[in-house]
């Protein structure tokens, strides 16, 4: 009987599973999600003009993001306006040109939805485009959302200007060419960071700021586009987006800025005690700090390979600092800053020293929002005559995770701006 009731069990058994398995064997048959990203939009161009369908979206028929184009100040073509959103982990944006040029009905930090069935995705003068969208295309979802700006350097702009296209940037940035006192946006204006000039300031004639005056140097928010025209080669171009968009304006940036920490090898200065080195710039002291090169961990400028890295848990503060002066006083010190790695934040100042380094002046507030993402601090200023400045990371004593944070410290690219009336 045991011998019997076995296989009778068994074979039960098997025809249930089976019958499951059976029920089950179509088991993707979900439904498609409605909405793309604009990552996933932009996956879709293989170099020619292409008319969108479900199919080419993976049956999707809209995307949706954040605008953030200023139709209002007419620095944009009439009828386009600049989207963004983050698909994949990447942020990543659209210009969009409506039917007959059409005027815009929404405006910047609207939340809004875009049947894109039917349109055309296109490169125009370089830039990737959809077209043939009409007004009844476009659903506004929300208002008032917060914008996100990506801060880089105008190298790294360059340098990955295909993955910036279309989103909102801010750089820091001189005018290749020094402004004469008469000088205006309108038109093209070549950008450089001491580094690289290969981004232009594209202005439009009738945009409502085209006639302000240009400053030496600034920091500019903006939407990177390619432009070309009569055959011409494709332009990497900057288009800020009105007025305000222009901050922290300054005298011009100092030649052999900004201190990379690129030149000597870090070999040079490879143990935290004190030493002076002969940087690029001039004779610099680094005090319990060294050039560090450790990939993924010390938060140096992508087109870079060194930076500095100041020691952690130090009851006695550390010191990047200039042995010598600028001749024409300053306006601006800019520089990048992150923590090493996973290590704590820490505090930090800029000190400046107008007499030869006998004393030191702390410049605005300490600094402790350091983190795994390289950030940039900017510190305004009126200094004339020779000056000399130096980073100062504070002796906290060893981090606690609690009231004590002193994690080790990243700095790279240090740009001093001379005054505007040197």
């Amino acid at each position: 009987m045991k011998h019997i009731h076995f296989p009778v069990v068994a074979l039960l058994a098997c025809l249930a599973l089976g019958g499951c398995l059976k029920k089950d064997i179509d088991y993707a048959h979900g439904t498609p999600s409605p909405v793309a990203s604009v990552e996933v939009l932009r996956s879709t161009y293989r170099g020619a003009a292409l008319q969108l369908t479900t199919s080419e979206l993976m049956g999707a028929e809209r995307i949706t993001g954040v605008v953030i184009s200023d139709t209002s100040s007419h620095n944009l073509p009439a009828g386009n306006f600049v989207i963004q959103d983050i698909g994949r982990g990447n942020m990543r944006g659209i210009t969009i040109a409506l039917s007959g040029n059409a005027a815009v009905p929404v405006s910047a930090g609207d939340s809004v939805a875009v049947n894109v069935i039917g349109s055309t995705l296109l490169s125009n003068k370089g830039s990737l485009q959809l077209t043939g969208i009409g007004t009844d295309k476009i659903t506004l979802l929300k208002k008032g959302v917060k914008i996100v700006v990506k801060s880089t350097s105008l190298s790294d702009l360059s340098a990955n200007f295909a993955s910036y296209e279309g989103t909102l940037v801010k750089v820091n940035a001189d005018f290749k060419q020094l402004p004469a006192p008469t000088d205006v946006y309108a038109g093209d204006k070549l950008l450089y960071d001491g580094l690289d000039s290969s981004v232009v300031l594209h202005t439009e004639t009738s945009a409502t700021f085209a006639n302000d005056k240009m400053p030496a140097s600034a920091t500019f928010t903006g939407i990177p586009l390619y432009n070309s025209g009569n055959g011409a080669a494709v332009v990497k171009q900057l288009y800020l987006r009105n007025s305000s968009d222009v901050s922290n304006a300054s005298g011009p940036l100092y030649n052999g800025y900004p201190e990379d920490f690129e030149s000597p090898d870090a070999s040079a200065k490879g143990s935290y005690a004190a030493a002076t080195v002969n940087l690029k710039t001039g004779l610099w002291l680094l005090d319990q700090a060294i050039l560090a090169t450790t990939k993924d961990r010390d938060r140096f400028n992508p087109t870079g390979k060194q930076c500095i890295r100041m020691q952690q848990n130090l009851a006695k503060p550390a010191y990047v600092q200039m042995n010598y002066d600028l001749p024409n006083g300053a306006s601006k010190v800019t520089l990048s800053y992150g923590s090493y790695y996973t290590d704590a934040s820490s505090t930090w100042n800029l000190q400046y020293s107008t007499n030869q380094g006998a004393s030191w002046t702390v410049i605005g507030n300490n600094i402790k929002d350091a983190g795994p993402s390289a950030k940039t601090a900017t510190f305004l200023m009126d200094i004339k005559g020779p000056v000399r400045f130096r980073v100062c990371k504070l002796g906290l004593g060893t981090t606690n995770g609690v009231d004590i944070l002193n994690g080790r410290l990243s700095i790279e690219d240090i740009a001093v701006f001379q005054q505007l009336n040197y």
